[in-house]
Parts: C-alpha cells; structure tokens; sequence
C-alpha cells in the first residue's frame, strides 16, 4: 500500500476540519512509516506531539483511514522520530505547512544568520512559497503589485506594507513570496518571517533567560523582518512595546517591514495609537475573497504542479462549492487527488461531489447560531457584547449592531421580530431599517463590503470547527 498517498489524504482532510494553527502545530513532520495487515506506525517529531496526538486526534485519525483505504485498522502506534525524516510525506507537510522561525539558544539563526543551509525553513520561510505559484486576480493584484515593488527595492518602494484579509486568503504565502525572492536575489540579506506569537514568545523566553539584549539585538539587525497576525498582539502590552521598539529602529534605517492581519489596522482594538499610526505609515492593501474564474485558476495551477490533471469542468464544480478561502480548496483538492490515486481512478462530477458534501456552504450555514453571529461582529469590532446590544447609539456600538441584525437576516433568514428580539427586543422596525441601511451600504462602500465578508468568513470556520 502506498503509505505517502494514504497519508496525503488523511492530511487533507484533517486540514478541512481543523484550525490552520492546529494543523501546523500538531500535523507537520508526521508521515506513515508502516501499515501492514490493519496495524499502522505514524511518526510524530517528539513526545508532546505524541501525547496530544494521542489524546486529541486518535479517533478522527482512525477514522480517516478507515474511510480513505476501505479496510479496518485494528491499531494505530505513534513513534517517535527526532528531526525532520527524509520521508515522502515530508513534502505533504510542506506544502500545507508555514514553518515559522524559532529563536531559541540553539537555533541556527543566532549562531550564523547569513548561512542559507539546505533546510526549508530557514529564515522561518518556507520555499514552496513563491511568487511563481501565487495566482493573481482581482480580488488580490494590488497586494501582489505591492509585494512584487518590495521585492525589487525593499525597505524603499512601501515600508511599512500592511496586507490585511480573511483567513486562508494567501497573506501568508505573498509575505513569504517576498522574503524569498529577496533573498534569491542576494542571500546575504537577513530575512526574517515570525508570526506574532512568535515574536512575543521570544521575548518571554528571553527575559526569563537572562537573553533579552540578544533576541532585541537579533530582531534588530535584520534588514526585512515579516509579521504574520498582527492583530493577537491586542492587549499585550509588553509585547506592543517591544515592537514598537523595534519597528522604529528597523525603520530608521530604511529596513524592510512587511505586516499582515485580517483586520485593517484602525480595526485592531487593544494597541496603542502610537503604534497603529506607524502600521499606516506605508501602504495599506488587502486581499480579498477570490472570485470562481480566480479559483479554477488555482485549482489548475495546482493540478499541474501534482502531475494530476483534472478537467476544468470539474474544477469548476469545486470553486462553486468551495468559495471562502484558497486554503481550503487547496485542501478540497488534496483530499480530491489523493483519493482518486488511491483508488486509481480518474475524478468525475459525482465522486468529488461525494467528497465534498460534508463540507458543502449550506451545511455549514445552517449550523450557525444567533449568538456566534452576535459573538464573531463584536469581536471583530472590538467591542463587548453587553455594548452590542444595549441602547447606546453611539456609532461604533450602532454599526455593529445594524451589520449583526444585517447578518441574522441575510444568513440565518430570520425574521425581523425574531431579530429584533436576540438584540434586546428592539422593534421589528429597526432590525428592518438596519438591514436596509446595511444592504445599501455595503452596494457602495467597498471597506463595510470587506468587513462583512471577513465577519462571515470567521463565522463560517468557527462553526466548521467546532
């Protein structure tokens, strides 16, 4: 049995029903080293990966593999196997994968930062990540003219750049894209991708360790440094004052900073004015939800690249299904090729409707609840639920208030007494209103169009999640 075929498709569905941080985290560096006779050996790199594996993911495990292969499995052993193994599922892992850099005592990138060794993820950048296979389209040309001027002339064409957009849209893969191709370029440069939690973890650590002037040192002395998730730095304060530190001196001597969120920065609540304004300093894009020619463009560029050509009717059929984010269609595909190579056959209209009606938009939809619509607005604006509701009509507790009743109508299709109603029984009349006032809003404003759909984008995935 093809062990790396069994467990690309595994992967591929585990990425469609967890979170990206969960898959990353517990996900990378896994493979099957044996499966004979119903008994399955799966590497994990060390023992908390074993233990929460084992713990968290066993049965959603067996059970993928009992459906992908169509054969009991009668035990599953975790094994563990220090280092990354030169193993064909190496590469599923990488593919799905955004390995960020880890400043510990021992990492590399404290001994020799100009050293560009062979490993994939040195510089915290994954080198699948590239301008060549990053799809442009409406919905994203802006960021990707940005990043591509960066690339030429870093720390000189948009510094600070802010790209900000939905979960799974490709911030990721353009801020990488530039670290890449600037280094590609001229490898001495020192380039440096983190996410946010990252960055405040080494900072943590550092204290703790008696290593803080090293790590600021470090953070300092790069010439393009790379933030992913910008907006979890909201009320941490020593966090926020470390980077403003830092921004402030990389950008003083004209180095390179490239920002993501999925929020605009005057949306982030919980930072300081002094450092939101220095967000806004450079250029402010955003990647929006690709449009269906868009995602059949993806799907095939993607199919070429597996060696799996597919025609394009088919892709067709999965860009209408599948139609809030890249990563999941590249993850709706994975699971598509992987399972057609196992079972050696060529996809059709009805097998990858099979595959993918668990994950259909209407099932999604209708698992939604008033409260999670009314929990997701106020958490992406900032504000508390009891504001939300109440009868204050200030305009940053009133807009929210009118996009939630906006949405209960729109995607729960209830009533407007029934709305009324969840939002501390107002009239029918004013969920009417607001739901008018947002439809019309949202025709001609492109800014309140963005934010509704990233509210339901967020909706979406927290209630697949649960």
């Amino acid at each position: 049995m093809d062990t790396h075929a069994v467990w690309t498709a595994v992967l591929g569905e585990l990425e469609l029903a967890v979170s990206r941080a969960s898959f990353t985290t517990w996900f990378r560096n896994t493979g099957i080293t044996r499966f004979e006779n119903g008994e399955i050996v799966i590497f994990v790199p060390n023992a908390f990966t074993k233990a929460y594996i084992e713990k968290k993911y066993h049965q959603p495990i067996l059970h993928c593999l009992e459906r992908i292969t169509g054969k009991p499995v009668r035990r599953i052993e975790y094994h563990i196997e220090s280092g990354i193994r030169n193993h064909e599922s190496r590469e599923v892992v990488l593919v799905t994968a955004s390995p960020s850099a880890s400043l510990g005592a021992n990492n590399p990138l404290l001994a020799n930062f100009h050293d560009v060794g062979p490993a994939p993820n040195k510089y915290g950048l994954n080198s699948k990540y590239i301008f060549e296979t990053f799809i442009v389209g409406k919905a994203n040309e802006l960021a990707h003219a940005a990043a591509q001027a960066i690339a030429t002339r870093p720390g000189e064409a948009y510094n600070p750049l802010f790209v900000y957009g939905g979960v799974g849209l490709g911030k990721t893969h353009l801020l990488q894209a530039v670290g890449n191709a600037i280094l590609s370029q001229n490898n001495q440069k020192k380039v440096l991708y983190v996410t946010i939690d990252t960055f405040t973890n080494d900072f943590i650590h550092a204290v703790r360790e008696g290593r803080a002037k090293d790590v600021k040192d470090l953070y300092r002395a790069v010439d393009v440094l790379i933030v992913d998730d910008i907006q979890f730095i909201s009320g941490k304060e020593r966090t926020q004052e470390e980077f403003f530190h830092t921004f402030n001196e990389l950008h003083q001597q004209r180095k390179q900073i490239i920002i993501s969120s999925d929020r605009p920065p005057k949306a982030i609540a919980g930072i300081e004015d002094r450092l939101r304004s220095r967000m806004e300093w450079g250029m402010i894009v955003d990647i929006a939800q690709p449009d269906i020619e868009t995602r059949v463009a993806i799907l095939d560029a993607r199919c070429r690249e597996r060696g799996f050509p597919i025609p394009l009717h088919i892709l067709q059929t999965v860009a209408t299904i599948i139609q809030t984010n890249v990563r999941e269609l590249e993850g709706a595909l994975n699971k598509i090729i992987a399972y057609h190579q196992l079972k050696n056959t060529e996809p059709t209209e009805e097998s990858v409707r099979s595959l993918l009606s668990s994950i259909e938009s209407a099932s999604i939809r209708s698992s939604i609840t008033p409260k999670q619509v009314v929990n997701t607005v106020s958490e992406f604006y900032g504000i508390t639920i009891e504001a939300v509701v109440g009868q204050s009509r200030e305009k940053r507790f009133a807009m929210p208030r009118q996009v939630i009743m906006f949405l209960m109508r729109k995607e729960l299709s209830m009533s407007f007494p029934a709305i009324g109603h969840e939002l501390g029984g107002r009239d029918h009349t004013t969920a009417m209103h607001a739901y008018s006032k947002v439809e019309r809003g949202a025709e001609n404003d492109l800014k309140l169009r963005q934010e509704i759909e990233m509210i339901k984008q967020r909706m979406y995935i927290n209630s697949a999640q649960r």
